[in-house]
């Protein structure tokens, strides 16, 4: 790092400032600059070994995105150079994407110093050996499985995200692994050695509600035998998670909200306050858009709880994945049941691949399981594999899906049809209801001519 130059662009002259008396020491020459429309002169006239470039600037240029068009010019100035993207909470979606056009890594604003130091480290040392910076594939956090496209995105947030102290929203079908998730970023967090609380307030009565999570004092109501910290109190320095928080009403969304601006709470039966400090993580598998219906859940708290949104994919939008979990299972539930290993014949992946998962992970779970205690030989058929009546009952799945389940490229294209249709053309709700982004969409609209 001694030796190099970096060049960093971002129009906030608070952060250029920042990153100079961060830099200044450790590298031979810091560049900053608050106008990207002078980067092809600054280029041209230093011999830059990297560059910090912010993703959005106020500037004349209309590309729905300064950053990447500024990516863009860079890659083709100087292919060489490797850029780290400068990006805020809410743009990390478009910060991922970019990572596809050429950038190798992007910080999330505000960073932890040590954080982005690493980053600058491990991609000079990265450079100096001729290697490309660029993430090929990110591991899974904890016991997460996936090597799809669309997983690798999703793994890509949670490793950018979690050692900040932003809210996150987590949103997904039911069975799709949120709480997984939840789970993952607090582990990867910096509050990693302190509490992690999890809550489902969705099944909370009003007077439990406030008990449960801010606690109560002896003699608050009949059963408060004893003083009680609630959940909040619990996870003091560390992580609380609120699950299935689209089926709170509003009475006890104004109690949630007023807790978390103040970031204090009252016990049930005390008029003294009790400060925390929590980091919060909330899941639902309410669509954000149902979600941000006012008569059912107050915006201001959803601006509250959502600094950064994570939305999981079912299922049946992730591929060969669906192979690489049910494998998981199969070992997992033949050593707990002490049976022999079994294995997927070809005829049973193929089932697998075709069926749509209206449960999600859950229901491939509890099929994989039974195969194991009913297997009565080493390598497993389709008639082994059953699926759960519960889930299939009628009407659960549109009926153009149900039939074209013998060909996996028409059951994608049925399902795209049908929840494109569904959202009378709404891209980006069709997008985020079967957990791609819009580019992914659109390629695959083109793919089926749909």
């Amino acid at each position: 790092m001694k030796n190099a130059t970096i060049l960093v662009v971002d129009d906030d002259r608070d952060l250029l400032t920042a990153v100079t008396l961060l830099l200044k020491n450790r590298v031979k020459k810091v560049i900053t600059e608050y106008n990207p429309e002078n980067i092809p002169t600054l280029l041209s006239r230093n011999d830059v070994d990297l560059m910090l470039l912010d993703m959005n600037f106020k500037s004349a240029i209309n590309t729905g995105n300064e950053g990447l068009y500024w990516l863009n010019r860079v890659n083709a100035l100087k292919p060489q150079l490797p850029v780290i993207l400068i990006t805020a909470y809410g743009a990390i979606d478009l910060a991922v994407r970019s990572l596809k056009q050429g950038a190798v890594d992007f910080v999330v604003k505000p960073w932890q110093n040590e954080q982005l130091m690493a980053i600058i480290e491990e991609t000079l040392a990265n450079q100096k050996k001729g290697k490309s910076a660029k993430p090929v594939s990110v591991a899974p956090p904890m016991e997460l499985i996936g090597e799809s496209a669309i997983m690798q995105e999703l793994f890509y947030k949670i490793k950018k995200i979690a050692p900040t102290d932003a809210n996150i929203l987590i949103l997904g079908e039911n069975g799709t692994g949120k709480d997984l998730i939840a789970a993952a970023i607090h582990t990867q967090s910096m509050r990693a050695e302190k509490p992690y609380v999890k809550v489902d307030v969705g099944s909370l009565t009003d007077t439990l509600f406030e008990s449960e999570l801010f606690g109560h004092k002896k003699g608050a109501f009949t059963d408060a035998r004893d003083d009680r910290e609630g959940r909040f109190e619990a996870a003091n320095a560390g992580t609380l998670f609120l699950d299935e928080i689209g089926n709170i009403p509003l009475r006890q969304q104004a109690k949630l909200l007023t807790a978390l601006q103040n970031r204090q709470v009252v016990p049930l039966g005390s008029n003294s306050p009790v400060p925390v400090d929590i980091r919060l993580l909330c899941a639902t598998n309410v669509p954000l858009e149902t979600l941000a219906d006012e008569s059912r859940f107050r915006r201001d708290l959803i601006y509250r709880i959502n600094t950064v949104e994570l939305q999981v994919p079912p299922l049946r939008a992730r591929g060969e994945d669906i192979v690489l979990i049910a494998n998981h299972f199969l070992k997992k539930y033949a050593a707990k049941y002490l049976k022999p290993e079994v294995k997927l014949g070809e005829a049973a992946c193929q089932k697998l691949l075709t069926y749509h998962y209206p449960g999600n992970v859950r229901e491939l779970q509890y099929s994989m399981e039974r195969a194991v205690i009913m297997a009565e030989q080493e390598l497993l058929t389709p008639a082994d594999i059953i699926f759960s009546p519960i889930e299939n009952k009628p009407g659960s799945a549109p009926a153009e899906v149900a039939e074209a389940a013998h060909n996996l490229g028409e059951l994608e294209r049925a399902t795209i049809r049908n929840v494109v249709d569904k959202h009378n053309g709404n891209i980006t709700k069709a997008a985020r209801e079967l957990g791609i982004t819009r580019a992914a969409l659109y390629r695959r609209l083109n793919k089926y001519d749909i």
